[in-house]
């Protein structure tokens, strides 16, 4: 690559530099922001600024909302993003329409299950959002009883799946005392994670899958980043591999 292109590594960095950014140079790696930063992200890119991974990864990584216009064509039927009131409204509607009643909400910005709720109706979901307990925006969904909950850790020619279960606890995530079990994923399931990783433009990722009792399977969320407890790579191996994409891409450009 030019000399004189930099390549931007950590926030320190990041913030130091964000003025005089310009085309061409590079923003490796994971971006921390902070939620009223995020404009930032727009403007580096109308200077022709480089993102690897790409932006549009980094966004969604960081807004489960912002994956539902994205990736809704690949989760459970009824999956709603809800920004405000109106959509809340609007979605009680159409979720008594579809006789849909339990339901599960997922917080825009929490990870490891701590921001999964299971609600008795959608009534019960209008109730607290309108005291403020449930805070906007949040992902709402139907809740279905069965399901194999699977992560798929991809990196580069590297792929692994494991299925995770909590008989104790519908929240199936590892941090929530489940058990992980290796689980060996099909083409057509491989072929949706390459789908959704083209689409969100994600050069490595952990994607959650539900499958069905009948094959039939969906979307969770897709991440840039993850824990891995449950997987058979280790942290050091995972490191190297995640540096190695990034290398690669700084080599071919």
């Amino acid at each position: 690559m030019s000399e004189e292109r930099r390549v931007i590594r950590d926030k320190k960095t990041l913030r130091a530099c964000y003025p005089t950014l310009k085309a061409g140079d590079v923003i490796l790696g994971r971006v921390f922001l902070r939620p009223s930063e995020e404009n930032m992200l727009v403007d580096l890119m109308s200077r022709g600024v480089l993102f690897f991974p790409s932006a549009l990864a980094h966004m969604a990584s960081r807004s489960k909302t912002f994956q539902v216009p994205l990736f809704v064509d690949y989760m459970f039927p009824h999956t709603l993003a809800i920004h405000d009131r109106h959509d809340l409204v609007k979605a009680i509607s159409y979720y008594s329409e579809n006789t849909i009643a339990k339901v599960v909400t997922k917080s825009d910005r929490d990870n490891g299950g701590r921001g999964i709720h299971l609600w008795n109706s959608i009534e019960d979901v209008f109730s607290q959002a309108s005291f403020g307990v449930l805070p906007y925006p949040f992902v709402l969904q139907p809740f279905y009883e069965a399901g194999r909950d699977v992560r798929i850790i991809v990196l580069d020619g590297y792929r692994e799946a494991y299925s995770r279960h909590n008989p104790y606890n519908f929240r199936n995530n590892l941090f929530s005392g489940g058990e992980s079990t290796p689980y060996e994923i099909t083409s057509e399931q491989w072929s949706v994670c390459c789908e959704v990783m083209e689409r969100g433009r994600f050069p490595h990722a952990h994607i959650d899958i539900t499958v069905m009792d009948d094959d039939t399977f969906y979307l969770g969320e897709i991440n840039l980043y993850g824990g891995i407890k449950g997987a058979q790579i280790n942290q050091e191996e995972y490191q190297e591999r995640v540096k190695a994409i990034y290398d690669g891409y700084l080599n071919e450009g």
